[in-house]
């Protein structure tokens, strides 16, 4: 028989049907949806005369548009406020399950999947969101998809994908003190470019991915396609299945016997041939920082702004573009620059670990004077757990305030903006030109570094802090 990889086995097991020559037509499991790829695609259906075809497949929850305080109020942004209540009409309209704000199950739509076990391993999901990788961590096939394609998936349970390259990488050995899977992330990038992975389907292995927990891998499949690849795996193991068990939507009984049997069977044979193959030593990975405009241009904490020696072309205008607009010069030391903003949260690091480690990090010492920080947990479910744990007195006591679910500083699309010129330390996914308002300047990090910055008022070896 011949050897697959776990992208594979799964991706054949999903096809439908084969197009010679062309895309596969692939079967899809669950679809999420959010305010703002959806309204068109619903749009395009009523003008065919169409429903959606499996409801029940489908789960929504608004949270790009939605603001992160007073969520009881009416949102004040009349196109945001517009976009949220047209997901709730379509809903309605269509039989499908809204988490609507204030609602138990309200969050960034990639957090309360896996929070209610709607993600299993095995599975094919689909969402108008290039973050959609994120769920990849359970070892499914996860990945983005255009306003379109969501129709594609309404209307037929199915999507028309061509079969992507695969590539491993792979990281060993012991995690360094203050290193997580954020700075794995960013390593990860910073070794292979913005555009390493195109056309490919990553898988993560080796001891250091094996060591991480459901959280850790989630933040790290979810950055898969920073690289420019497709989307990121990783194989199921025991630490998989005792986070999915306990679950909403976990089979039960014998059910999850049978899943288990099944999940267990996920992972690539020992012969499998990728089309890539990256190895890292986890031992050259250290606190992560970037220092310009894309999640490419990422170095150790402790090291200086590289120098644009070697680079020609257009590589080298716009190296210098991106230092010249985060206000660097090159050789610069990245410790010690005076920064503006804290964010934590996003469908990168708004998760529950992310603010046990943000609170443990902070713990009775207080917030700079010249941070405004913004702590956003994922969802409702986090939000309640940050309460339940006693890590919102932590935060409080630091001088630091919780506020409520949603994508927030992540992107500029809701009422939490940075301001032009300012510097944000962020441990969200991206920090293109603007990405976190218009003039921003961000710089990507973990829970950690950004919790050493937030305490200090500048970039900060969390080491230090540990």
């Amino acid at each position: 028989m011949e050897a697959k990889t776990l992208f594979d086995k799964i991706w054949d097991s999903h096809v439908v049907k084969e197009v010679e020559g062309g895309p596969s037509v692939l079967y899809i499991d669950q679809h999420l949806i959010h305010e703002v790829t959806s309204p068109v695609a619903f749009l395009g259906l009523e003008k065919r005369g169409l429903k959606v075809l499996r409801p029940e497949k489908t789960v929504a929850t608004p949270d790009h548009n939605v603001p992160t305080i007073n969520q009881h109020l009416s949102i004040k942004d009349e196109l945001s406020r517009n976009q949220v209540e047209m997901l709730k009409k379509n809903c309605a309209t269509h039989g499908i399950v809204y988490h609507g704000l204030g609602s138990e199950g309200h969050g960034v739509v990639h957090i309360i999947g896996p929070e209610m076990g709607l993600t299993q391993p095995g599975m094919t999901i689909v969402c108008g969101d290039s973050h959609t990788s994120t769920h990849g961590a359970f070892g499914t096939i996860a990945f983005g998809i255009g306003t379109s394609e969501v129709e594609m998936v309404f209307a037929s349970q199915c999507i028309m994908q061509p079969k992507p390259k695969k590539m491993l990488i792979s990281v060993n050995g012991k995690l360094n003190k203050g290193v997580t899977a954020k700075d794995i992330a960013l390593y990860v990038i910073s070794q292979i470019s913005t555009s390493g992975g195109t056309g490919h389907f990553v898988e993560f292995a080796g001891s250091a991915i094996e060591s991480l927990s459901m959280e850790g891998r989630m933040t790290l499949c979810n950055m898969s396609i920073e690289c420019g690849a497709r989307g990121g795996m990783i194989a199921p193991d025991q630490t998989t299945f005792d986070y999915v068990k306990s679950r909403q939507f976990a089979p039960k009984g014998e059910a999850w016997d049978k899943a288990l049997a099944y999940w267990k069977t996920l992972k690539s044979d020992a012969d499998a041939v990728f089309d890539s193959v990256y190895e890292f030593d986890a031992a050259n990975i250290e606190p992560m920082i970037t220092f310009g405009t894309n999640p490419g241009m990422g170095i150790g904490i402790s090291k200086n702004v590289p120098t644009s020696d070697g680079l020609v072309g257009n590589d080298k205008l716009t190296y210098e573009k991106s230092l010249k607009y985060m206000g660097y010069n090159q050789g610069d030391k990245m410790v010690g620059k005076q920064i503006d903003y804290v964010f934590v949260g996003s469908c990168t690091n708004g998760r529950i670990e992310d603010f046990r480690a943000f609170a443990n990090a902070v713990k009775g010492k207080k917030k700079a004077d010249n941070v405004t920080a913004w702590i956003v947990p994922g969802s409702h479910a986090v939000e309640k757990q940050i309460i339940a744990e006693g890590l919102v007195e932590i935060l409080e006591a630091a001088g630091f305030e919780l506020r409520q679910p949603g994508c927030s500083a992540c992107l500029a699309m809701n009422d939490d903006k940075i301001p032009e010129g300012k510097y944000s330390v962020s441990t969200s996914n991206r920090n293109f030109e603007g990405r976190q308002g218009p003039g921003a300047r961000t710089l990507l990090a973990s829970p950690l570094t950004a919790a050493a910055a937030a305490v200090t008022g500048k970039i900060t070896d969390p080491r230090e802090f540990l």
